[in-house]
């Protein structure tokens, strides 16, 4: 057999496997193992691999509601620290009972859990009658409303309230431990808790992409596109509008805990607009049609900013830059990042193919 004939065999098999093999089942084992590897190198890029999921996990939450169901949210940054707040104030009002109870062993794992629990009610407590009147409304009215509720969070957590958040300052947050049978577990250790959030994230994604493959995230894609008509075959388009809501906050507000946990500290900034911005801007740069697209756009924000950081010349005018981005991304690449990716993988897969059959005629 000729050395053609060789490189055509091998041509058609990459062909075959790209078009059969490449699920989006394993394209998310691949990003899995790749992180997991990933945890092992320098200490600041596991900082950023993990701000890089929460970013994801926030991103991911807020396209439940503008990719799939058609909403745009200017104040999911409540539900973001929401969840970061809860987490801080059981950690400082509740964790020296909790320690003084259970003992240092595991009081660390209890106070963590229970403030991430607390993290969750807050934010569906919020999400709840705030959700209910924001779905009441259309278009940039949704938006609009989303953001007056935002910013009354914002002001409402300056305001220290019963002396619980702290006002501008925040509240500083140190993550405990757990001491079972010699072996120490710190929460607070950049590595252990970049495989704690690669867990979460992990599950969080596929539980997302559970919800939007599931028929209720079907009918949330028929709402996006034509609300009136499948309210005129009976469906409740505000209700499920609404449960998407909260289901989409809650998926912030688990982003929050972690953010908390990474940063050591819960401010007020997270509840601002434009800590909001962050899921809108990630979204927009991956592609808001796609489930990876949130993930891919959360990358791409965060490694363009770093990347941006290392010369100090771009750094002094980074949000130019960014704007450049933006611009292009919705001029030239609709679909966003992924949907360029995509396209990509169409032109090399077509591109293969004719180099296959060309080898065959040569043969």
């Amino acid at each position: 057999m000729s050395s053609e004939s060789s490189v055509s065999n091998s041509v058609r098999r990459v062909i075959s496997e790209v078009q059969a093999g490449w699920t989006p089942h394993r394209y998310g084992v691949l990003l899995f193992a790749f992180l997991l590897a990933a945890g092992m190198g320098p200490r600041f890029q596991v900082f950023l691999l993990t701000e890089f999921m929460i970013v994801a996990l926030f991103a991911l939450g807020f396209n439940l509601l503008f990719g799939y169901t058609g909403l745009l949210s200017f104040g999911h940054g409540m539900f973001y620290a929401g969840g970061a707040y809860g987490l801080a104030i059981v950690l400082k009002e509740v964790g020296p009972a909790i320690e003084a109870y259970l003992g240092a062993g595991i009081s660390g794992g209890v106070s963590l859990l229970i403030g991430a629990i607390v993290g969750m009610l807050l934010v569906i407590t919020i999400a709840v009658p705030v959700g209910w009147l924001s779905v009441r409304m259309e278009q940039i009215y949704f938006a609009l409303i989303t953001l007056a509720f935002g910013m009354l969070v914002y002001s409402t957590i300056i305001q220290n309230p019963l002396d619980l958040t702290n006002g501008t300052d925040g509240i500083v947050i140190l993550l405990g431990s757990v001491n079972i049978a010699g072996l120490e577990v710190r929460f607070g250790a950049r590595r252990t808790f970049y495989y704690l959030t690669l867990t979460i994230f992990g599950l969080l994604t596929f539980g997302m992409y559970r919800v939007i493959n599931s028929p209720f995230g079907m009918v949330c894609q028929a709402i996006r596109e034509s609300p009136a008509r499948i309210g005129a075959i009976g469906v409740d388009v505000r209700r499920h509008r609404w449960a998407a809501f909260i289901i989409s906050a809650v998926f912030v507000g688990i982003a929050g805990v972690l953010r908390a946990g990474l940063a050591g500290v819960a401010s007020p900034e997270l509840s601002h607009w434009s800590t909001s911005a962050i899921a809108v801007i990630a979204t927009v740069i991956g592609g808001a049609s796609f489930f990876a697209g949130p993930i891919i756009g959360a990358f791409v924000f965060l490694y363009l900013r770093w990347a941006i950081s290392r010369v100090p010349t771009l750094e002094a005018y980074w949000e130019f830059f960014f704007g450049l981005l933006i611009i292009g991304t919705v001029l030239y690449f609709k679909a966003g990042a992924t949907g360029g990716l995509l396209a990509l993988r169409r032109w090399a897969s077509a591109f293969l193919k004719a180099r296959a059959q060309t080898g065959g005629e040569r043969e």
